[in-house]
């Protein structure tokens, strides 16, 4: 049975992505259903206070964030390769657009859309992520309309990226940014109201939206959030790689805390057990479920040193 647990649910975009990119693997994996909005009493003593899905677990390990699980596959599973020879930095900059610029008024356009079918509580939880007031079903509706206008030109460049034929986004592979922009298009499926027709002027997404669906999502066997917790209980975080810290960074066995950058209020604090460019893992110890390692992209990442 596969070690690779994912803690998702299943209508959330960015675990579409990770189930995806699992599949791409060919991995076996193992499925933790989690609720949409707080509170999480089976993920919270496994992150620290980070409540954003999906996160992949392996043991006492556990990996946020779909930019740093994409990188931990990668390093496990070298081929098929997320990075062709000659995509990775394009790669990366479209992945970062389609998760920072496409996705949000993405998710305000097909939410609103479906303002009364979303699971109830969702709006509500979503604007307190945001430091905003509860709204009112009419207030979404309206930003339904308002994001509209914004989706359509970028689905567009999404189109013309592919108005040369070429399958995937940057050539004959998919690559992270196919990844990336994949989830994206998926969410137009909406809860109760279909939101696809936004792409019925161009056939080359369809075709290459059916495409990137065809891969799958490997290997998936449900697990109930008790075993997961137990996982980790009984485990203990894997031995790091060597630490490459840059300049002004903390240093193993120094304490710090990291949390989102775009909204995000609460920290997660621990102690630095790893750290480079692109990653830091901090070593925290719950008392429900032991001594755990929480591993953070640096990119989109705030950090700080705890004195």
């Amino acid at each position: 049975m596969s070690d690779l647990i994912l803690h998702h649910y299943d209508f959330s975009n960015f675990a579409e992505k990770a189930r995806l990119m699992l599949g791409f693997k060919g991995l076996a994996w193992r499925s933790v259903e989690q609720p949409p909005i707080l509170p999480k009493p089976k993920l919270l003593p496994l992150t620290g206070g980070y409540r954003r899905i999906p996160i992949l677990q392996q043991g006492a390990d556990l990996w946020c964030d779909t930019r740093l699980i994409a990188r931990e596959l990668e390093r496990r599973v070298p081929s098929p390769t997320f990075f062709p020879d000659g995509t990775r930095g394009h790669g990366e900059a479209i992945a970062w657009w389609a998760e920072h610029q496409f996705i949000r008024p993405t998710a305000l356009f097909v939410s609103g859309i479906n303002a009364e079918h979303m699971p109830a509580g969702l709006h509500e939880d979503r604007a307190r992520l945001h430091g905003l007031p509860p709204p009112s079903i009419e207030a979404v509706r309206a930003a339904a309309e308002r994001n509209r206008h914004l989706v359509r030109p970028q689905i567009k460049w999404l189109a013309e990226m592919l108005e040369d034929g070429r399958p995937y986004l940057l050539g004959g592979q998919p690559c992270i940014a196919d990844f990336a922009a994949y989830h994206v298009v998926w969410f137009y499926r909406g809860r109760h109201i279909d939101c696809r027709a936004e792409f019925a002027p161009y056939p080359t997404i369809l075709a290459w939206r059916d495409r990137m669906a065809a891969i799958g999502h490997g290997k998936r066997t449900e697990m109930n959030p008790d075993e997961a917790l137990a996982v980790a209980r009984y485990a203990s975080p894997g031995k790091p790689r060597p630490s490459q810290p840059q300049d002004g960074d903390p240093r193993p066995g120094e304490l710090a805390r990291v949390r989102p950058a775009d909204n995000a209020r609460d920290w997660i604090e621990g102690e630095v057990l790893f750290i480079d460019a692109d990653e830091i893992a901090l070593l925290r110890r719950d008392p429900e479920v032991g001594e755990v390692a929480v591993h953070f992209p640096r990119l989109g990442y705030d950090w700080r040193r705890q004195h």
